[in-house]
């Protein structure tokens, strides 16, 4: 399969130093509502970059459920493969692939694990579904067939009726604590903007880097 020839121009817009906001957070935040208010499927979803014990890189998608002035958040099974990862090693990326506006944000940093309230907090509001798909999926083992899954799920079901399902003790949430905050806008002749911001004690400094 031969790509070479297959290409776009990206010439929707630009990015000056003088548009950027002094708090990553917020610019990021602003971001994030055009890019809602475009129409794009899924907005908060994030590849997620984890390096195993061997040293080797590993990505999958997950979905931001929450930023703050704390950091960013995801949820998932603490027993995962993602989650031996980052016991590992807590140093970690997200990337937000927001191709179709011709932009990406990649933000790196160290996470820590939500507090047991944090995560009860967020289990209670997941639709009862995606409450028995926690206590369903033992994430990322080996399973026999897709059946297997199916006579789980009518088990909880039968075991945890709509309202009363319990958080597993195994699952809960990350925080990732930002270093740096990179904002990336296509241009044309692939000489894109970019700028990072780095934290620097309390305050951020913002550069713009070569494309």
């Amino acid at each position: 399969m031969d790509l070479s020839e297959w290409r776009k121009e990206y010439a929707t817009h630009g990015l000056d130093r003088a548009e950027l906001l002094d708090c990553p957070l917020a610019q990021f935040k602003a971001w994030f509502a055009q890019t809602q208010a475009s129409g794009l499927a899924e907005p908060n979803a994030m590849i997620l970059s984890t390096i195993d014990s061997s040293g080797a890189p590993c990505a999958r998608t997950v979905l931001l459920k929450l930023a703050d002035e704390r950091g960013l958040c995801f949820f998932t099974n603490y027993e995962s493969r993602k989650a031996s990862h980052l016991s590992h090693d807590p140093r970690t990326s997200l990337l937000f692939p927001w191709y179709a506006i011709e932009r990406q944000v990649h933000i790196t940093g160290r996470v820590i694990k939500t507090s047991e309230s944090e995560s009860e907090a967020y289990f209670a509001r997941r639709p009862y579904g995606s409450q028995l798909g926690a206590w369903v999926s033992n994430q990322s083992e080996n399973i026999p067939d897709r059946q297997q899954l199916e006579a789980k799920l009518e088990f909880y079901k039968q075991k945890y009726p709509e309202g009363k399902v319990p958080r597993p003790t195994n699952w809960g949430g990350y925080r990732l604590i930002p270093d740096t905050y990179e904002f990336w806008q296509g241009r044309l002749n692939r000489l894109h903007d970019r700028f990072i911001y780095n934290r620097e004690g309390n305050g951020w400094s913002i550069n713009r880097l070569s494309p």
